[in-house]
């Protein structure tokens, strides 16, 4: 039998026919009339070429035919209620798949420990990849279907690109122990730029936010190195004179794990805002919603860990 000419809308009729077998509770499980269930369950009969349901003494029985196709329709429709007319179900204990976060380097040193600990404890079938990414390439990336999710910020990003916020920055600078910086009573611009920096950049540019900051006032530093990411970071500045300046998570991470010294800028150059971004494809996806929650949750906890008084800035 040709598909195209079987009425789909008889399969519901169908189902509830063999499940009552009886025209008219079937009728009553529709909401149809019994005179139109009647009719359908004849144009099933000559569409498969079977009774389908044949009287016997307590009622209807199904005749073999029927029998065979009891569970199958009864799975089909199942799925069609799932799937095409409500969203899947999501349970992050049996879940499984890889979930791809891009985020820039200073980003990752802080979130990911953390987003993995909730991830592997909650949902311990999902892997997370970690994709490092700045913001000019994450919208190419969100719209190739490249990635899930980008922690961090897109210029003008366009309308099916959503966001939520999670946090703004302000940034330090993070030297080793001992440095003269670190122990400077009057820790001023001046002092700060007169040091050589070192600098990080994805893209392997040689100005980065910081240098568009400092050049609205005016100054610019002296950036002696400038590496594509963070690995190096702490052993270079702990075996040397240099200076770097980064957002706060990263310097919280530096001060926590790799015994560095930070100490807030003497200078007000903004604050950097980060956001979670996604495609607008995953609105409305239960998993999705569920691993961007988890996004949110953990830039809060850290948020709150290193929400402490800051010292005053001193002079120019």
């Amino acid at each position: 039998m040709n598909l195209g000419a079987f009425d789909l809308n008889l399969l519901k009729v169908l189902h509830a026919l063999l499940t009552e077998r009886h025209v008219t509770r079937a009728a009553q499980r529709l909401g149809r009339s019994q005179p139109a269930v009647s009719n359908a369950l004849q144009r099933l009969r000559r569409s498969l070429n079977d009774e389908l349901l044949v009287r016997a003494p307590q009622g209807l029985a199904l005749t073999p035919r029927a029998q065979l196709l009891q569970q199958p329709l009864r799975d089909l429709l199942a799925l069609v209620d799932g799937t095409v007319l409500g969203p899947p179900a999501f349970d992050p204990a049996t879940a499984d798949g890889i979930f791809r976060v891009a985020l820039p380097d200073r980003l990752t040193i802080a979130i990911v420990p953390p987003l993995f600990a909730r991830l592997h404890h909650a949902a311990p079938r999902l892997v997370l990849q970690i994709v490092t990414a700045d913001r000019d390439h994450a919208a190419a990336l969100l719209n190739a279907d490249a990635i899930d999710a980008f922690v961090g910020w897109v210029d003008d990003p366009p309308p099916h690109l959503h966001s939520e916020f999670l946090l703004d920055e302000a940034p330090f600078c993070v030297m080793r122990h001992g440095h003269p910086l670190a122990k400077h009573k009057r820790f001023t611009m001046s002092a700060l730029l007169g040091y050589p920096h070192l600098a990080v950049s994805a893209a392997g540019g040689r100005t980065q936010i910081f240098d568009d900051r400092l050049a609205q006032h005016g100054l610019e530093r002296h950036a002696q190195v400038i590496l594509t990411s963070f690995t190096a970071v702490p052993q270079m500045l702990r075996g040397s004179d240099m200076v770097g300046v980064f957002t706060r998570f990263a310097a919280e991470a530096f001060s926590a794990s790799d015994g560095l010294a930070k100490r807030p800028l003497p200078l007000d150059v903004g604050n950097i805002t980060t956001k979670l971004i996604w495609h607008a494809r995953n609105e409305r996806d239960p998993r999705h919603a569920w691993l961007r929650a988890q996004i949110v949750s953990v830039c809060k906890e850290i948020s709150a860990a290193t929400a402490r008084p800051v010292p005053k800035r001193g002079r120019r």
